[in-house]
């Protein structure tokens, strides 16, 4: 009889994705000791998390409301979604480009405070007040070219724009995905000088906070428009205000509104709208489902934040699945384990990750004995032990 798994969800997740879930899954908002938690926004960091918890996934791409260095030392599995909702991201940033080359926002609160007495003789006479310009022709700067960064950067060469892209760490299947028309750059400080519209779409790290400083800022056009779609830490924003009052930035258009920006001069915020869409929140749901689903079952990981990418094909039998320290001599003392057990490995496929590895070993055997597991278990770096 297959194992019954339960899964307890915080946020609403999109029911597409809840449905991938086969009959041998409980979802629930309420399990007290579920194998693996779904959420969205929801911040786990204060919320007790169970010891029964082998995996968590994130229906979309920031984590940064999950506490993935106390879970990594546990042996539990962080998994995100990243790409589901790049295509709802980007459309939001090049509406944002045009709400900045267009003044729409103002435009639009002006005819909404428009009496009805000679309204087409105000409407005439106001729209001169918001003369825009086009995106075609200007220079768009595109920080940060992985999944939603290539696609801000082709689509602006859609639009006739000369676009120039800085991603020291972009990889390979991205950069097979970039527009030839796209110049890649070296320096962060050339494009910011050279660009009309400079967007950022960098994971918000501890080198990439505060990563739009105030000298970075200093070196943009005066009449430059700066869109923030990732998220607001990277940017001075303190900074940012300061230069939109002084001139020295034409636009601030942020998805992050805070005390520190909402309402001042030449700002235009959204309510974190990036990638809420019907689309990106089914996107969204299903990739994590399936992540979950994978791992519980076959102990495979894809797109996992703390843990590397690792996929092997069962090759029937039992299967074992290792967490542990990424330290010589591990693997050493598992493989010893398994011999002196005179258990015959299938199959193997260890990988790494900063500080954690991950081992699965396929295993001749139709159970696994109370020594074999005792004694997997006393190795020293090892953090979590499944047998599926």
């Amino acid at each position: 009889m297959a194992k019954k798994y339960s899964i307890k969800t915080y946020n609403q997740i999109a029911t597409i994705g809840l449905d991938r879930f086969t009959s041998n899954y409980v979802i629930s908002d309420t399990a007290d000791n579920p194998d693996a938690i779904m959420l969205r926004s929801f911040d786990l960091h204060k919320e007790p998390i169970a010891d029964s918890v082998l995996a968590v996934g994130r229906a979309g791409a920031g984590v940064n409301n999950i506490p993935i260095q106390q879970l990594s030392q546990r042996g539990v599995a962080v998994f995100n979604a990243p790409g589901a909702n790049a295509n709802a991201v980007k459309e939001l940033v090049l509406a944002g480009m045009l709400l900045g080359a267009r003044n729409i926002s103002e435009a639009v609160a002006y005819t909404t405070n428009l009496s009805s007495e000679n309204m087409k003789d105000n409407v005439e006479a106001g729209k001169k007040k918001f003369t825009g310009n086009e995106l075609c022709g200007k220079t768009l700067g595109v920080i940060g070219l992985g999944a939603i960064g290539y696609r801000v950067a082709n689509s602006g060469i859609d639009l006739g724009m000369r676009v120039l892209g800085y991603d020291p760490a972009m990889t390979v299947q991205n950069a097979w995905q970039l527009r030839s028309g796209v110049k890649q750059i070296d320096q962060l400080d050339k494009l910011l000088a050279e660009s009309d519209y400079v967007t950022i779409h960098v994971p918000l790290l501890d080198g990439t906070r505060n990563m739009l400083s105030q000298d970075k800022l200093a070196l943009m056009k005066p009449s430059a428009v700066l869109l923030n779609f990732s998220r607001d830490e990277l940017v001075d924003e303190s900074s940012v205000v300061v230069a939109l009052d002084s001139g020295k930035l034409a636009k601030y258009i942020t998805d992050f509104p805070n005390p520190t920006t909402n309402g001042k001069k030449g700002v235009i915020a959204l309510p974190h709208l990036g990638a809420s869409t019907e689309e990106a929140e089914d996107n969204c749901a299903v990739m994590v489902a399936d992540q979950l689903q994978d791992y519980l079952e076959n102990g495979n990981v894809k797109f996992s934040v703390n843990l590397p990418e690792t996929i092997l094909p069962r090759s029937g039998g039992i299967r074992l699945s290792l967490i542990h320290k990424n330290e010589p001599g591990v693997m050493a003392q598992i493989t010893d384990i398994l011999r002196d057990e005179k258990i015959n490995i299938v199959d193997l496929l260890n990988k790494s990750r900063f500080d954690l590895a991950y081992t699965i070993i396929d295993i001749e055997a139709n159970k696994v004995s109370e020594a074999l597991t005792s004694k997997l278990q006393s190795i020293p770096e090892l953090l979590r032990l499944r047998i599926l």
